[in-house]
């Protein structure tokens, strides 16, 4: 309790007394119950002697308070007793000065506790101005008054100090403060310190400052001590008791009276006033006076005493205490805090006799002219002027590439050397040593001229703000302003501290980021250098997020310090907490106290820019709060004076917009009661939390009001919180209008209660500094603040630390943009509606899973007979189990997400179209049953002529065998007989069934077409060779109308080229996809198809010529050479698919293939097996390929789900599929295939996906693929024997026959394998026993089983044994391509969008191309253009819609042209793709030959894309999708 109210800044801390006793406690319960009689005789009970009980006389006496301030002491490691010391001043508490060990009475000085102590004061100068001064304590010189006692004296040696310093303020504690008690043990011997500081004020009890030191106890006793002060002193003063002469105190104090040293003796036994009894020598006496007067006479015995000491004694130096022998001092005692002082003073030696002003620029340099020109530059490139954007931003991106390279070439100074040096090879505790001392070192430097220059700039300010009325001042007043400036200039200047050498490290670690490459004079690799910021952020250092100095984020050092940051601690959770308010208004004054932090506090070191620093919660918090660190923004405060002439309203803007975006909860700090204070302050907080609420973002709010007068007023109060809402209101009607909104009071624009949100705050001083002490109803206020804080962190999920880099990148990008809302929100709703269509994909995925599995048990059961109808009803409720679980994972994502308030806006329509997806899936596949079922209608004639043939075959067998059964062991006959029998049989069967005819496709296309009058052009007739598939140019075909000839000159024939090859990319795709959907394998060929085929293209020709008619038409080979082309290229899938049916249905393909199986019937029968051993090696071999097709679909259903995990280019949305596709593209260096990728991007995704599933399945068919097949096949061979004993079970319980059996069996499989009885018919199954049916079919299988395993060798072979539509490389082309494939009307840019119908979703595209990779290019010329649609939508250029466009439309109000310009979205941005720059530089000459057009004039390549290697490219990709 002692320590949480110190460090809190409590003085109350020492207050805090023990518990009574428990039997005490009771005593005072009893007394308190006394009875009325007792109470009638009120003079006995006022005056009557009590005897008290013997418990009462045995209560011990409670802790003295200064004992547990001094255990607490004794107890602390270094660290906390300099936290402690350091509280104890801000408390205006007298500090322990020499203090004995308690067990060996070793004297030990804590000078180390005094190190980050500063003091302030003010004192008036020679022309009586106030002069204000700061400095470390422990540099302070100043006369010293010696307080000690001899014997044992009635008055209060400590309260008397008190009058002196302070008398309404406890600074020593005595005998009659609270809690004390009689007894005291650590506090013997202890020399406590204190200072008067003046206020420079006419009641200051001394003019200058003083130095008043307490030995507590019997100064005899402490004679070590007593020498050491007594020297030190400028003044003894001493109490003493009436002494003899004989006393071993009198010899003392006849040896102090000799000396020439002032001596001002305190008599308790003497009633005299102030007496001087010689030179320096006073006597004051005690007794029967009152404390004013005793005070009043000390006081000026004192002051006689300080102006009669010479100067030299009458200096006191804290660190000349050290210079005693036989004390200890702490710093002097622990090894890291040597080492770690040493390494500091080596580097402060490096600034001796440097200016203060110029420090920066020589020992700082990256920081300096060349980052601020670096910033302001960036800023230019964010918001690019002029009609050539593309070569303003390459010009402005060399000028900042200059700037870092200027950077990288700039030396690393010494001092910067040092310190990574000493961070980078000790451990951490000498460098937590190294940095404090650093720290305090560089506070000590600059503190003297900070003041000077506080003051002089307090001075013009002043002047400047009160300008003369005379109206001839006007050039005098300028003169005075840019002196104010300058002075402004010199205060950042001076300012020198650890933030401003990780700054330079920070641009150390940009510049050579951004050359990639080390600094020369760097000793170790500049990577690590984030490593040493991320460690000093997990010590509780604060980083620097916002240079205030340039006002800008060094985004790419942040972010690097925050992935080591990750790297560390982990991606932890944290809660944001910012800060916000004006200059000096206390804020981070609050947070030290509040989380014991280390922001700058005082006047002299203002806190410049935003810092964050990491509060760590305990394992108890974390398991409440679900959070593992808070994470403290402070800000440099709003209308900072120091920033007069460079700051302005925006760069207020830019700070509250960043911290409050940034923050789960924004403090907005308001300090004193002006109305026009605090109207300045919320006008910038109101427009900054209206533009989160544009971006969708909900942060909370708590007003702190600091300084109230009367904070325990409740109507005053009430008033402050109506006027806070009135102007909160007001200025969100500004606030509206500037931002173009809806906003009419503050509610509307964040969730507020003024009566929750609104916080009074105490004063924080309790009097008048500087020797008021903290107001404890200050503190308490802070407390609460700090419960309510904690009750936002336990109702906040905060954000992963991941996602936080994310938000700072997002808030400064945007912040940089001419429209911060517009980019902002972009950037968010991007990044969010990136994740949701990552997990709209895994939904769809799963419901199409699971709708593969229905399907596949489905079709079995229709091809066994089992079901002759399906229905979407029974789809539906197969599905159901799964759409309920994905619904509950929407919900969950949609509530849960850290961007729920983002993705709110699309719960609906995703929720709808998940629902159309389900409807679709379940309407594909119920077509697909429906197309199984047709096909098995339509089979049942070949299936019937097999089944026939194979029922005909067997009886031949069984007869012939019968003939042969006597010699049944002559394998040779037997072998001679069947051959003979076979060749008959088949010859039959040839003779009755007709065979399956070879197809010839182009000999079919060309009758259908010569039918039709269509002729070829000779040069097609000629070869195959000429392929229109492939033609740059489509001129030989078509015929251009005269009214085009216009268009013609300007353009060429690029854009009809371009609109021909659509076509022609349509086309083909449609009769691949018709092609497919006719299962020629199932079905087989029929020359109808392709008079089906050349109808559509027919029609999809015609209606193209009717809609550009008025351009060209077709000349009459066009459509004949076409189909030529494409029945060429699809002649071989037509060839596959009919190979695989005549394979399957071609009788004698067929019955050659069963020749052994046949002979070992035939066998069987000779050598007179039963039936139910024929019936049982029938059945298994008609199960070896049902089983061998279903162990195929399911390991391939099952790859496909496993790619769509573990595939790392197959596992996301289709942003990340993409750049998988671009990374393969770069790779390989194809322009033919980038030409694919860029105009027919559908087959490029295709073909993409199939060859990473060929990957996939080569890389891992042993360590995956096949495993898969091998479990499958055995679930199937544990399915069967489960169906087989199931089968013989229920036969036996029914006393049913092997038809029984036979159809049990099938039922049992018939979801998961094709079987049917009635492939048996031709066996007899008379008197089949099914208990050896159970057996010869139990025996059988294995074998088969594993000769089965042994196929499964070859990767080849797996996909080839699997239909067309059940290869997991379709199965995953249908789900990833069923998405949006629509095109930007400028680059080509394919939508991003993962669901194919996303309205009223716009196209967008995170990242767009350069239109000239389109052919897009300038009318009247041959230039392609090299812009970006991200940045032409920004500048003033203009484009044509079409080519018969007269009139042109500026690229700002693209959508206006209509169409399907305004069906995209192109936002403004200027992070392109390195990716593009590099591909237009690599293939700039392909590019030009394909489109006959050069990248010149308005078009030419800027000349820093040409700097862009492969590797950047690949790794732009990494970066920014």
């Amino acid at each position: 309790m002692f320590l949480q109210k110190l460090l809190m800044m409590n003085y109350k801390a020492r207050s805090v007394t023990v518990t009574e006793t428990i039997k005490h406690h009771k005593e005072k319960q009893e007394k308190a119950k006394q009875t009325s009689a007792n109470n009638d005789d009120a003079l006995s009970a006022l005056f009557g002697k009590t005897s008290m009980p013997n418990k009462r006389q045995s209560k011990k006496d409670p802790i003295n308070p200064m004992d547990v301030q001094m255990a607490a002491f004794h107890c602390a490691d270094r660290v906390l007793k300099q936290m402690m010391v350091t509280k104890l001043s801000q408390c205006q508490y007298a500090l322990p000065l020499l203090v004995p060990d308690p067990f060996t009475q070793q004297i030990e000085f804590p000078l180390w506790t005094f190190r980050e102590i500063n003091q302030s004061w003010k004192i008036k100068n020679n022309n009586k101005e106030i002069m204000s001064q700061t400095q470390p304590i422990y540099k302070a010189e100043t006369p010293m008054v010696f307080f000690f006692r001899f014997g044992s004296v009635s008055s209060s040696k400590s309260q008397l100090m008190n009058s002196l310093i302070n008398e309404k303020h406890n600074t020593f504690f005595h005998r009659h403060c609270p809690g004390s008690s009689r007894t005291r043990v650590l506090m013997d011997g202890v020399v406590e310190i204190t200072w008067f500081c003046p206020s420079g004020s006419y009641d200051d009890k001394f003019t200058e400052r003083v130095a008043f030191c307490n030995l507590h106890g019997d100064a005899g006793d402490h004679e070590k001590q007593l020498q050491i002060l007594t020297e030190m002193a400028s003044v003894n003063v001493v109490l003493l008791p009436q002494l003899d002469r004989n006393d071993k105190s009198a010899t003392k104090i006849q040896n102090l009276y000799k000396v020439p040293k002032p001596l001002i003796c305190i008599l308790t036994e003497d009633d005299s006033s102030l007496t001087e009894m010689g030179d320096g020598k006073y006597k004051i006496g005690l007794k029967d006076r009152g404390q004013a007067d005793v005070s009043k006479d000390l006081r000026e015995a004192i002051t006689d005493c300080l102006s009669f000491s010479s100067s030299e004694s009458n200096i006191f130096r804290l660190e000349d205490v050290a210079k005693h022998t036989d004390i200890r001092v702490d710093e002097e005692d622990n090894d890291d805090c040597k080492k770690g002082k040493k390494a500091a003073q080596e580097m402060m030696r490096l600034l001796e006799k440097k200016d203060l002003t110029e420090i920066k620029e020589s020992f700082l340099p990256c920081q300096g002219e060349m980052w601020h020109q670096w910033c302001q530059k960036n800023k230019e490139l964010n918001q690019p002027k002029g009609d050539n954007p593309e070569m303003e931003i390459s010009k402005t991106k060399t000028e900042m590439m200059k700037v870092r390279e200027l950077q990288h070439k700039s030396g690393i100074s010494t001092f910067i050397h040092l310190f990574m040096e000493q961070m980078n090879s000790h451990d951490a505790n000498e460098s937590m040593f190294f940095l404090k001392w650093l720290r305090i070192l560089l506070d000590e430097y600059t503190s003297a001229d900070l003041s000077h220059l506080h003051h002089k700039y307090g001075e013009k300010w002043s002047m400047v703000s009160n300008p003369s009325k005379s109206s001839d001042k006007s050039e005098a007043q300028l003169l005075e302003q840019r002196e104010l400036l300058e002075i402004s200039k010199k205060l950042q200047d001076a300012t020198f501290g650890l933030e401003h050498i990780l700054r330079e490290i920070g641009q150390i670690y940009e510049s050579c980021s951004s050359v990639k490459k080390n600094k020369k004079d760097l000793q170790f690799d500049f990577s690590s250098l984030p490593s040493l910021a991320a460690q000093m952020m997990i010590s509780g250092f604060p980083l620097e997020l916002m240079d205030g100095d340039a006002a800008h984020v060094p985004l790419i050092w942040i972010s690097a310090v925050l992935d080591e940051l990750i790297q560390k601690l982990g991606d932890q959770r944290v809660f944001v907490l910012s800060v916000l308010g004006i200059q000096s208004s206390g804020k981070s004054t609050m947070l030290n106290a509040m989380f014991g932090l280390q922001f700058a506090v005082s006047a002299g070191r203002c806190t410049r820019g935003a810092f964050m620093q990491l509060v760590k919660l305990s394992d108890e918090m974390k398991k409440q709060m679900k959070i593992d660190y808070i994470l403290v923004v402070d800000t440099e405060g709003l209308r900072s004076l120091e920033l007069a002439g460079t700051s302005t309203r925006d760069h207020d803007n830019e700070l509250a917009t960043l911290v409050i975006g940034l923050g789960n909860l924004t403090l907005i700090n308001i300090f004193g009661e002006n109305p026009s204070e605090m109207q300045d302050i919320l006008q910038i907080v109101v427009q900054a939390f209206l533009r989160m609420k544009e971006v969708r973002l909900n942060p909370s709010c708590v007003f702190v009001h600091q300084n109230v007068s009367d904070v325990s007023a409740g109507d005053k109060n009430m008033e402050g919180r109506r006027r806070l809402q009135e102007t909160l209101d007001k200025m969100t009607k500004l606030a509206a209008k500037d931002e173009v909104c809806n906003a009419e009071c503050f509610s509307d624009v964040i969730t507020f209660d003024v009566q929750k949100d609104v916080k009074y705050f105490a004063q924080l001083w309790e009097g008048s500094p500087p020797m008021a002490p903290p107001n404890p109803s200050y503190c308490e206020n802070v407390q609460d603040l700090k419960k309510t804080i904690l009750s936002h962190v336990s109702e906040s999920d905060g954000m992963m630390l991941t996602d936080m880099k994310n938000q700072i990148k997002n808030l400064w990008d945007a912040l940089l943009k001419e429209h911060f809302v517009f980019s902002f929100k972009n950037a968010l709703e991007i990044a969010a509606y990136r994740k949701l269509e990552t997990e709209y994909s895994k939904w769809t995925w799963s419901l199409r899973k699971t709708m593969l599995e229905t399907e596949n048990k489905l079709q079995n059961q229709i091809e066994n007979g089992a079901i002759n109808e399906v229905e979407e009803t029974d789809l539906q409720e197969e599905l159901n189990l799964k759409s309920s679980e994905v619904k509950k994972s929407m919900s969950e994502f949609f509530e849960r997400d850290t961007c729920a308030n983002i993705l709110i806006q699309w719960k609906t329509s995703f929720e709808i179209k998940i629902s159309h997806i389900q409807e679709n899936i379940v309407r594909e596949t119920k077509k697909k049953l429906n197309d199984v079922l047709q096909q098995r209608v339509l089979k049942k004639k070949f299936d019937d002529q097999r089944t026939q043939n194979e029922n005909d075959l067997l009886e031949k067998a069984k007869n012939l065998a019968l003939n042969l059964k006597d010699k049944a062991k002559d394998d040779e006959i037997l072998q001679r007989e069947f051959e003979s029998f076979w060749k008959l049989c088949v010859s039959e069967i040839i003779k009755d069934t007709p065979q399956v005819q070879d197809i010839d496709i182009l000999k079919d296309m060309k009758e259908v077409l010569c039918d039709a009058n269509e002729c070829f052009s000779d040069l097609c007739m000629e070869s195959k060779k000429c392929n229109i598939l492939n033609m740059s140019s489509y001129s030989e075909y078509i015929q251009i109308q005269k009214t085009t000839e216009k268009i013609k000159r300007w353009f060429g024939f690029s854009e009809i080229n371009v609109q021909i090859k659509n076509l022609i990319t349509d086309i083909v795709q449609q009769v691949n996809k018709t092609i497919m959907s006719k299962n020629i394998a199932q079905m087989g060929y029929n020359k109808s198809y392709i008079q089906e085929l050349s109808s559509f293209i027919k029609a999809k020709v015609t209606e193209h010529e009717d809609r550009h008619k008025e351009k060209y038409v077709f000349k009459k080979h066009f459509f004949s050479d076409l189909v030529l082309a494409i029945f060429n290229t699809v002649e071989k899938t037509f060839k596959e698919q009919h190979d695989i049916f005549k394979e399957a249905n071609d009788p004698v393909l067929y019955i050659t293939g069963k020749r052994e199986e046949y002979y070992s019937i035939f066998q069987k029968y000779c050598q007179g097996a039963t039936s139910a051993a024929i019936i049982g090696e029938i059945i298994c071999n008609k199960l070896k390929e049902p089983i061998q097709q279903s162990v195929y679909k399911q390991t391939a259903r099952d790859l496909a789900d496993e790619m769509k995990t573990n595939c790392e280019s197959l596992n996301g949305n289709r942003s990340n599929l993409e750049k998988h596709i671009l990374k393969t593209l770069a790779e390989k260096e194809d322009f033919e295939a980038y030409l694919t990728y860029i105009h027919n991007p559908k087959k490029h995704f295709k073909s993409f996906i199939r060859g990473e599933v060929s990957q996939y399945i080569n890389d891992n068919f042993n360590s995956s693929v096949l495993p898969k097949m091998r479990d499958d096949l055995k679930q199937k061979e544990k399915r069967i024997t489960e169906a087989v004993k199931r089968a013989t079970e229920l036969v036996d319980k029914n006393q049913g026959d092997v038809d029984l059996w036979l159809r049990i069996f099938r039922l049992n499989l018939s979801d998961v394998l094709i079987f049917s009885e009635n492939d048996l018919s031709g066996v007899s199954r008379d008197d089949v026993d099914v208990k050896v049916l159970e057996e010869v079919i139990i025996k059988e299988l294995p074998p088969i089983i594993s000769d089965m395993s042994k196929t499964f060798r070859y990767s080849e072979y797996f996909t080839l044994k699997l239909e067309y539509k059940d290869r997991p490389n379709e199965i995953l082309i249908e789900h990833l391509c069923q998405c949006c494939w629509v095109q930007c009307p400028f680059c080509k840019a394919i939508c991003t969008n993962t669901a194919e119908d996303h309205k009223p979703q716009p196209h967008s595209v995170p990242f767009h191309r350069i239109q000239g990779l389109n052919g897009w290019h300038e009318r009247k010329t041959q230039d392609l253009c090299s812009g970006f649609c991200t940045t032409l939508v920004i500048s003033s250029e203009r484009f044509y819609p079409s080519h018969e466009s007269e009139e042109s439309i500026p690229y700002k109000y693209y959508r206006t042209a209509g169409g399907r310009y305004a069906k995209w979205s192109i936002t403004p941005d200027l992070s392109e793709l390195s990716y593009w720059k590099w591909f237009v530089c690599r293939f700039q000459k392909e590019l030009e030959n394909c489109y006959d057009k050069k990248f010149q004039g308005r078009g030419e390549i800027p000349a820093e894309w040409r700097k862009h290697s492969k590797q950047d490219a690949i790794e732009s990709l990494d970066k920014f999708i």
